[in-house]
């Protein structure tokens, strides 16, 4: 596989126990195409559901991390929480400040689709009651083990689009490296979520349960993005949902987007029992995109 034409670093070098921190970054969004993969409008338009649903997902990741806290006692998985509540609050500011230079300088209002994904994540990830009530601290529970669910699938991606070679569809370099950077850090922090999950309780059968609700849902959220997109598009026909997902799949046959097989995959290999997300993408390939990542470097 390949970063940047350069080929990726080996997954056999680990390099053991990191400290997370939240890396600085700049982005020139001067003038990006709607359709940033020149060559797929559909799958740009997949990944840019993707970046309308990351800022607010993010924020409730934040808000019920900051309400789990106190209640850690583990001094290393304190740590871990506090790397990841930064590098998350860096993703959420920066997937927010491409909006408006992405698809409102396109011509596409955003904000009745921002609107549903802020109720959605606040309803299901969200505060509800009080954790010094016994109803709260399950539901705390719960709020967890969703977000411990989706960054699983946040991990796959982020490993994903570190080994895709996204510049055969004539890829915008910034939105790429947008993309990569968020994703060399999902990888980065992969097991925190799960740790997090696993010291609270959520034992296999939660878990699971969890994961069936999370997978579909997450699915046909981003599908949903895609279509408010597409339809806003003045360059693309309404294409309804059907013949939407077959332009969908066909980006995926063609290597722009994860397949369904994959996908599938992943989600099961979390009923394993001793499932970790450990296995999923490369630390080592992760930190050495992050240390050549040009927006990463533009910021110092």
């Amino acid at each position: 596989m390949r970063l940047f034409g350069k080929a990726a670093p080996t997954r056999a070098t680990d390099p053991g126990d990191i400290a997370l921190h939240a890396r600085d970054v700049r982005f020139d969004w001067a003038e990006i195409p709607l359709h940033w993969m020149t060559a797929e409008p559909i799958a740009s338009h997949v990944m840019n559901s993707l970046n309308l649903l990351l800022p607010e997902g993010e924020r409730s990741f934040l808000t019920t991390f900051g309400e789990a806290l106190p209640f850690v006692r583990d001094q290393k998985l304190r740590e871990d929480m506090l790397g990841f509540i930064g590098q998350e609050s860096m993703h959420a500011e920066t997937h927010a400040g491409s909006h408006d230079m992405l698809l409102t300088a396109n011509g596409i209002d955003p904000r009745p689709f921002l609107r549903q994904a802020e109720y959605l994540f606040r309803k299901t990830v969200g505060p509800r009651q009080s954790t010094r009530t016994r109803a709260g601290r399950q539901q705390l529970v719960d709020r967890l083990g969703v977000i411990a669910s989706l960054e699983h699938f946040f991990a796959f991606l982020g490993d994903w689009v570190l080994n895709s070679e996204l510049e055969r569809f004539d890829a915008d370099p910034r939105m790429l490296d947008l993309y990569r950077w968020h994703g060399a850090e999902e990888v980065e922090h992969r097991n925190v979520a799960h740790d997090v999950a696993e010291y609270f309780g959520v034992g296999y059968f939660r878990r699971g349960a969890l994961m069936l609700l999370v997978f579909p849902s997450f699915l046909v959220l981003l599908v949903r993005g895609t279509k408010y997109l597409v339809l806003r598009d003045p360059s693309l026909p309404d294409l309804g949902y059907p013949r939407l997902l077959m332009r969908i799949f066909g980006a995926m046959r063609r290597g722009a987007l994860p397949g369904v097989p994959a996908l599938l995959i992943s989600a099961l290999s979390t009923f394993r029992p001793g499932y970790s997300p450990e296995s999923v993408g490369s630390t080592a390939q992760a930190v050495a995109y992050l240390a050549q990542s040009p927006a990463a470097r533009a910021a110092s």
